[in-house]
């Protein structure tokens, strides 16, 4: 037996990793029975993620005030957890009109690992910190590592290299604490419970993790103003048709104006929701409707509020 075979540690206490007693027989169902058993273990992933609420706001206040400080939200993870943080920072900068800077992701094994799984690439744990400085963390940066299981080396050293950089630091895993420990900002513990086949986290720990990631980013992004009410006013609306279809409806949902005179409006305001909006409501040329938009920190509730 080789040395790598001898010594990797046993596992098996972990929670991501223990056999589900309801799938024992999983080879046996039927199809539809299969089907029911995976439906009911998903849904218990909403529960679990609503429990860890205080974490969850603690996290989603850091972000949101980092990024008015002008810092980064970078994801680390492997394998599932590194591409659901890749695919997060993908889609932030067509949905919030974001630098595309402002949220990152990193995946052990780069860019290769993103289309194939690229074993191993987790357990180097120096990589994770060369990842960290290659990105230039700092004081002013959140870096938030993504290990379902807890025990990813890669994910471990990036987050110690961040803090070694006095970077804030957040910690998502899918087991308790006390079966794995992490020094960080915020604790994020998501019980999922074990998985219909068994350590496959791609399962119910995959899903709970998108769930956070969507809320984390969604709801920090509310929270410097790229929405008004629940409208998407700060999307890229020259980006595709799908886009400027959106950017129109929006304007006219928020405006009561024709489908016409929301294109109309949108054009003169250079494709700007935003813009749009401010100059409809307070009758403002599209200057003035950007420069009380910068004043009111691009937030377009308060710049709507005329007592400002």
């Amino acid at each position: 037996m080789s040395q790598r075979f001898r010594h990797v540690e046993d596992r098996g206490h972990l929670l991501t990793e223990k056999r589900n007693a309801a799938s024992h027989d999983l080879d046996a169902l039927s199809i539809s029975d299969a089907f029911d058993l995976a439906s009911a273990e998903d849904r218990s992933v909403p529960r679990a993620v609503a429990k860890a609420k205080p974490a969850i706001v603690r996290a989603i206040r850091c972000v949101s005030t980092t990024w008015k400080a002008g810092g980064r939200l970078i994801y680390v993870g492997a394998g599932t957890s590194g591409r659901l943080g890749v695919l997060d920072a993908a889609e932030c900068p067509p949905t919030f009109r974001s630098d595309p800077r402002m949220v990152q992701g990193i995946i052990a094994g780069n860019r290769k690992a993103l289309w194939r799984s690229v074993e191993g690439a987790e357990d180097v744990s120096a990589a994770g910190r060369q990842a960290i400085a290659a990105c230039r963390v700092g004081r002013g940066d959140v870096v938030m590592g993504i290990a379902t299981g807890g025990t990813t080396p890669f994910v471990h050293d990036a987050l110690a290299e961040a803090r070694r950089r006095k970077a804030k630091t957040i910690f998502l895993a899918c087991v308790p604490k006390g079966q794995v420990k992490m020094s960080c900002d915020i604790d994020i513990r998501i019980l999922t419970g074990p998985e219909i086949l068994s350590g496959s986290t791609r399962l119910k720990a995959g899903t709970a993790t998108k769930l956070v990631l969507n809320m984390i980013s969604t709801l920090s992004m509310v929270q410097i103003g790229k929405t008004y009410g629940n409208l998407m006013v700060d999307l890229n609306s020259r980006a595709c048709r799908k886009l400027v279809d959106r950017a129109t409806r929006v304007v006219a949902s928020a405006t009561g104006l024709s489908r016409n005179a929301s294109a109309a409006l949108l054009l003169a305001a250079r494709g700007s929701a935003k813009t749009a909006i401010v100059m409809h409501h307070l009758g403002l040329t599209r200057p003035q409707a950007d420069a009380r938009l910068t004043h009111c920190g691009g937030h377009v509730r308060r710049a709507l509020d005329r007592s400002r």
